[in-house]
């Protein structure tokens, strides 16, 4: 039952950062084409190229550094996992 939870976990991860990535490039598009009468990228603070090149690749980064620290956390669980199994294959020899 764990392993069906640590799985659909990793499945989890997976659709995040999927649409992390999605909502970045969405994102760096709305600031750089404008936002239209919302008030968004058309607003006082203007928008443009630069405006989205920025945007895109700060949430490119933020996205790095969220999605790896979720999978190194499902990495560690792994690695523990076959350390376990492995000292146990050696305490029965």
């Amino acid at each position: 039952m764990r392993d069906f939870f640590i799985r659909s976990l990793e499945t989890v991860v997976n659709v995040i950062v999927i649409l992390g990535a999605i909502a970045v490039v969405l994102a760096a598009l709305v600031v750089t084409f404008g936002g239209g009468h919302m008030g968004g990228a058309g607003g006082p603070m203007g928008g443009g190229p630069l405006a989205g090149l920025l945007v895109l690749i700060v949430g490119g980064i933020y996205l790095i550094l969220v999605g790896g620290f979720m999978y190194l956390g499902l990495g560690i669980y792994q690695n523990t996992k076959r350390t376990a199994e492995a000292v146990e294959r050696l305490a029965g020899r």
